[in-house]
């Protein structure tokens, strides 16, 4: 084998995976059960900090949403799959995300805001992604967008369904552009489904880190990944998903930061001090203004 096709097999190799974590009973806002993965401490996952997921078709697991509450240093990405959520902030921002569609926020320097359930929908199933803002970008002027369903590109081959919601993607041949394109740490993202028997390969960038949490059924990549379980993956090469009975997953990758990490609650910095200033900040009603 010559030196020419030892470097093209290597730079077509699969990642594998490096861990597999699941995710846990909690509760979060004024009474709202979830699932949750904290990756904070996790390298292989930077730049993402959490994935929380809400599915219930009881509305008391639910309903009493999550009243206004602060953030610094992150930006959030919704993705609503069945149901609808209300956002305001204290930059005036109101609107809705219905069943398929997605809200991004930054909350750079500081964001009150709220999320609350859509009445008139008995059942919710949703995800919020928080992502670490760079030390550079952690105090910069807050940002919000709705993206509704129909902004949400997808593309369906006999081997997968996609909805694709953040970042560049070539899909069936084609240049795919999610609506939410210029992320931080450049996250893109995926709603991945794979049929009996299908299949899913992208290229991924080298210096970016893949996650990924699959939610209904089974996926494979070298090894199983069940319901409910996060996946982070070796830092070089393609991503290859496949599943015997079918399944579905959210498939996330950005550059990572590799810089310190402070978190308390609701704020994500580079330092215990940063921390403790956001705390007075916002005490002292100066956190977003």
């Amino acid at each position: 084998m010559n030196a020419n096709t030892d470097y093209m097999e290597a730079n077509i190799m699969n990642r594998s995976i490096r861990s597999i974590s699941s995710a846990h009973d909690s509760m979060d806002g004024a009474g709202v059960k979830i699932k949750r993965i904290a990756t904070t401490q996790n390298k292989l996952a930077d730049p993402f900090l959490l994935l929380d997921e809400i599915r219930s078709d009881d509305p008391d697991d639910y309903i009493a949403g999550f009243p206004p509450h602060p953030h610094r240093g992150i930006e959030t990405l919704t993705y609503i799959r069945q149901g609808g959520i209300q956002h305001e902030d204290h930059m005036g921002n109101k609107g809705e995300v219905l069943s398929g569609g997605a809200q991004w926020m930054s909350a750079g320097r500081g964001v009150i805001h709220g999320e609350m359930p859509l009445k008139e929908n008995d059942r919710m199933h949703g995800f919020q992604l928080w992502i670490n803002l760079s030390a550079a970008n952690k105090m910069k002027q807050p940002d919000y967008r709705d993206v509704p369903t129909a902004e949400i590109p997808k593309v369906s081959t006999d081997e997968f369904h996609v909805s694709v919601i953040a970042g560049d993607w070539h899909l069936d041949g084609k240049d795919v552009h999610g609506p939410l394109n210029a992320l931080e740490a450049e996250v893109a993202y995926l709603d991945v489904e794979l049929p009996e028997n299908g299949s899913f390969s992208h290229t991924i960038p080298d210096d970016h880190q893949v996650v990924v949490y699959v939610y209904d059924g089974e996926i494979e990549s070298g090894h199983l990944i069940k319901s409910q379980q996060m996946a982070t993956f070796s830092e070089k090469g393609n991503i290859h998903l496949t599943s015997g009975t079918g399944g579905k997953a959210l498939l996330l990758h950005g550059r990572p930061h590799r810089e310190p990490i402070a978190n308390y609650g609701p704020f994500v910095m580079n330092t215990m001090e940063e921390i403790e200033q956001a705390i007075q900040d916002y005490q002292n009603g100066t956190l977003a203004y």
